[in-house]
Order: C-alpha cells, then structure tokens, then sequence
C-alpha cells in the first residue's frame, strides 16, 4: 500500500512540475509572442482603452480616435480625408492587424513605444501617453496628385530631390481606412473591399511593380554617358531605325514612325522616345551594365524600406541579347514602382546624389519631445556624376518643351521629365 502511494505521489510531483516548467516557459519565452498576437483580445482593449497618437500633415492631425458606443473598446480610430491618404496612413482597426504607418508605429501611437515611458510608468508597467508620428507629406502635393489622377488606376510619389522627404504618395482607387476601424462593422467592409475587381487597398504607390516602358530609358542612358558608351547627350549614336532584335525577326518600332530617330541623339531619342535608340543601347552596354545601373538607383533592393517597405523593382538576369533590348525601352521582365521611378528622377535632379527617401519626419511624445529624429538620419549617395546629371536634366527639359512631355509645360517653371507607356500582361 504505502509503494502505491509512494508512486502516486511521485507521479503527481512529476505533473506539477512539468506544469510549472511550461507555466514558466510561457510567461519568459512565449509570453512576448503571445502579447503581440493580434488575436489577443487584451491587446485590443489595452490599444483602444483610450485615444490613440496621432499622424501629423504639415501641423495637422489628419488621424483622430473616437469613443465607442459601448463594450470593452472604448475608442476607435478616425480619420480626415481617409481616401486621400490612405497610401500614406493604411489603417488601425479593433478586428485586424494594423498597416503602413499605423502599423510600423504602432507601439508610438498606442503608448507602449520604451522610448515613450517615465521611469514611473517602467516601475508600475502603466502605458505612457501615445505619441505622434510627423510625416514629410505636403498636403497641396498629396491632392495634386491625388486629383490628377482622378479614376485611373495608378500610383504617384513625389520626393523632395534635395533632402529625399517623400511629399505625395497616392494610390487610387482609394478607400476609406475609418471603414475597418469598428469591430462591429469592419468583417463586412473587408470582405466588400477585398472582393472590388479594382483592389482599392493594393497600394500601387509604393507595392505594386509594373513595365516601367520609357521611363527606364533614363536608367539606360544614365548608364551609357558613366560608361563612355556615348560622351554626351547630343552626340549621335549608331542605331538603325528600324532596329531588329538580335537572334530574332522582329523589328521593334516607334511609337512616330515619322520621327528623327535613326542614330538620334541621347538627347532627340529621349525627346521622341525613341525605342530602337534604347534598345540598340542595352544590347551594346549588355545586361550587366544596365543591371548594375539599374541596381545603384534602386532596382533589386528588397529592403526599400521609407519606411513602409515597397516592393522591390526589379532588373532581370539570365537574358538573352533580344530580351536586353526589350530591358532597354522598359519592358520584358523590368519593373518599377512609382517610388523607384521618382527615385531615379530624383537622383538626377539633385546633380547625380540620391537622398534616402522617407515619408516620417520625426516621431514625438505627448509633450512635442522628439523621440526619433529621422530628417537627421537620412544621408545621400551618388548614383551618377554631376556631369551626366546635368546633361540629363537638359534633356528632360527638352522632353517637357519641344517633346513627348508638353503637357508637363508650367509658365515660368522649369520643367524635366520623361513619359512612359508600357504593354502588361
């Protein structure tokens, strides 16, 4: 009898301590993944048991946090003019997981940021007082865009080419973020928005790569004038017009057929958007060539991070001499965001130096205190010589006055740029 209970007995101390052991794993190795479970019902009541920071606009709060009508969630998030930053803001909702900037920050805007907290509120585990997010968005920028895109599909970012704040990030067709912030109502507005043939949640500013066509042209010239291909925009270059793909029957043609493009210029081929120029120009720089281009712009970074994290623009490898021709003009398997594109205007504008983008200022305490100052961290670096982007601005000014880019013309504005079209899908 007494063997029976001595086994019992051990038995039983064997499960309370193996309940303990789990007991303890949970609370120091789990137990900060089971607190960041956005299935975590307490993190919800926690997050909305008061009013969330905010996202600034130039001084603005283009965010806000309302109370609820009752129930364990007391407040839910607002937001002001929500289609027309919904690519900047994404959205902080009670059923299901933060995006963009409310979800990078999210920490800051409900209080829980290390860098936000008293010694006090450390001491007694309390949320410190939500910060604010300050963005670089310009809001008579944001809407230009915003308006001159109007019901087409599409993406704009504009970046300040001298200190790489991003001043407009639009994406449209938008939506309205305050539609996912009640857990009430968000299950049906998720499914209405999901189920939208015209994907109004993707966000094609910054995370939907497309052909970028002509624009990529920049980037080939970019890198025949840093290699010596050709010494200058205006000298003329050996390309046959119409130009035949290598290896192929194909003769790619350009959208005038009337225009001076046979051994036009770098300068007259970009005003005309002359493809067998830019194709001519690949096969003779090779894949290479372009590619390592391509890649001091942006191109092939997975890890573009402004600091929601775009989708990487890609240049392809393994090609053959006709499918680097197609890279020439923007096609076959190139593609870009709108982000990696301004990028490349930008570098230009800047006389060859590309500033690191970013659309977040600086993050704040309740108080105004800076807790990150992200203006400061930004550096530069250069992507071409001063010269080649000199004479690149030249001819995109040339595109914008007397070429393919007219209806770009501002009076007394000087204006570069670089039209583009492309064949998808």
């Amino acid at each position: 009898m007494n063997k029976t209970i001595r086994r019992a007995s051990v038995f039983s101390l064997l499960l309370v301590i193996a309940l303990l052991v789990r007991a303890t794993w949970v609370q120091f190795y789990d137990g900060q993944a089971l607190a960041d479970d956005t299935n975590n019902r307490r993190n919800a009541i926690a997050t909305y048991s008061q009013p969330l920071g905010n996202i600034i606009v130039a001084g603005n709060a283009i965010t806000g946090s309302a109370r609820t009508k009752g129930g364990d969630l007391a407040y839910k998030r607002t937001y002001k003019d929500g289609k027309l930053y919904a690519a900047v803001t994404g959205y902080a909702s009670q059923a299901y997981a933060p995006t963009q900037l409310e979800g990078i920050y999210t920490d800051l805007l409900n209080g829980t940021d290390p860098g936000l907290k008293t010694i006090m509120d450390t001491l007694t585990g309390e949320r410190a007082d939500p910060g604010d997010v300050v963005t670089t968005i310009d809001p008579a920028v944001q809407k230009a865009a915003y308006d001159a895109l109007g019901d087409k599909k599409g993406g704009a970012v504009a970046i300040d080419p001298k200190t790489g704040r991003i001043l407009a990030a639009v994406s449209t067709p938008s939506y309205d973020p305050s539609q996912l912030t009640d857990a009430n109502t968000a299950g049906g507005a998720w499914k209405r928005l999901n189920a939208d043939p015209d994907k109004p949640m993707n966000n094609r500013a910054l995370r939907q790569p497309l052909p970028p066509g002509s624009t990529f042209k920049l980037v080939v010239a970019s890198a025949a004038l840093e290699s010596g291909l050709y010494e200058n925009v205006d000298q003329h270059t050996d390309s046959p017009d119409p130009y035949r793909l290598p290896g192929t029957l194909r003769d790619l043609a350009n959208e005038n057929p009337s225009a001076p493009c046979r051994n036009a210029s770098i300068r007259v081929a970009l005003q005309y958007s002359c493809n067998n120029v830019f194709a001519k120009m690949a096969v003779d720089l090779g894949q290479d060539k372009v590619r390592a281009m391509a890649e001091k712009y942006g191109f092939n970074d997975d890890r573009q991070d402004v600091p929601v994290r775009a989708y990487p623009s890609v240049y392809p490898k393994d090609m053959d001499k006709s499918s680097t021709g197609l890279t020439g003009i923007g096609q076959y398997d190139v593609t870009a965001t709108p982000l990696q594109m301004a990028m490349v205007s930008a570098a230009i504008a800047d006389g060859g130096e590309l500033p690191s983008p970013h659309m977040v200022s600086r993050t704040v305490d309740s108080g105004g205190d800076v807790v990150h100052d992200y203006d400061a961290d930004t550096g530069s670096k250069r992507i071409i010589s001063a010269r080649t982007a000199a004479q690149l601005q030249s001819a995109m000014e040339t595109v914008v006055k007397d070429g393919t880019g007219t209806n770009a013309l501002i009076d007394g504005v000087t204006v570069g740029g670089k039209t583009g079209t492309a064949q998808h899908g």
